[in-house]
């Protein structure tokens, strides 16, 4: 069941909870998500980054993702992530992806706050919400990025909670991504995260607030991060580290038999399935089940 992510959010809000998007540029990874959610009874996002058109272009994935959610029992809402080009956004809206995000956080505030109000009206044509970014993570999810790096050696800067609120009225947006210490990828150390900056941006916006990099996080800065504010995380990086491990154990006890790619694929998924359900669980931050 399709559910648009302004209304994913508003169902976060009422319960304190944060909506999980998992990053699905496999149908492993695609089918994991889908059947949690609809294991455990908890709304679900699933999305494709602009920069995953090299794993597997949108034009191929995205009408499955499109399909698979409308079947699905779960609410589930088709998320464009890390979009920096709005002809691509387009794209993914006319196969009926129903939330997208604009990242123009590499760009100067102007010229961001131009671009998102672009994206907003595009959005606002197809029932679609909008996420934006403000601030940056240094490493960035489209692009050539080293892998490990802390907040800091990544060169983040935090979202100011000042120039948020400007960001918010002027752009129309639905939910904002937050820099407040997390990172793409894999961390290096422990992540010291500011829960001022999303306590600030709060009190002045009530709007929803979405962390990027959730990977790597532990259970209680996640908690800290919902009550804060949080009502959506990304996650992907430590789950697709967790189906690889089980793929290299499959090659790893084959000694020299042959290595069939059926089983791979089945032991991807069942990682990815495993990881999500405990995800979930923790980003639901003890809300009941929704459907």
């Amino acid at each position: 069941m399709l559910v648009n992510l302004t209304d994913m959010c508003a169902i976060a809000e009422q319960n304190n909870m944060a909506i999980a998007q998992f990053d699905t540029p496999s149908l492993e990874a695609l089918r994991a998500a889908l059947d949690a959610a609809e294991e455990l009874g908890y709304p679900v996002m699933i999305a494709h980054a602009e920069g995953h058109e090299p794993f597997v272009p949108l034009d191929v994935i995205g009408p499955t993702m499109v399909e698979l959610a409308e079947r699905s029992s779960a609410m589930v809402c088709v998320h464009l992530d890390h979009c920096e080009n709005l002809s691509y956004m387009r794209r993914a809206l006319e196969m009926g992806f129903n939330g997208a995000m604009f990242d123009g956080s590499y760009l100067p505030y102007e010229k961001n706050v131009e671009m998102s109000q672009y994206a907003s009206q595009m959005c606002a044509e197809f029932n679609a919400g909008l996420e934006c970014e403000l601030g940056s993570m240094g490493s960035r999810e489209a692009g050539v990025r080293p892998e490990g790096g802390t907040a800091e050696e990544s060169g983040a800067i935090y979202t100011n909670p000042e120039q948020a609120s400007d960001f918010i009225s002027s752009t129309g947006l639905d939910a904002l991504a937050c820099s407040f210490g997390t990172v793409h990828g894999l961390y290096k150390g422990e992540p010291h995260l500011n829960y001022d900056v999303l306590t600030e941006i709060r009190k002045k916006n009530k709007v929803p607030l979405v962390m990027h990099g959730g990977s790597g996080v532990s259970d209680e800065d996640y908690a800290k991060s919902i009550n804060a504010g949080i009502r959506k995380i990304n996650y992907y990086t430590y789950g697709v580290v967790r189906a690889g491990e089980a793929v290299r154990g499959i090659v790893d006890s084959s000694a020299g038999k042959p290595v069939y790619w059926h089983d791979m694929t089945m032991a991807a998924y069942d990682a990815l399935y495993t990881d999500f359900k405990k995800t979930m669980r923790v980003f639901a931050n003890g809300a009941k089940p929704i459907a």
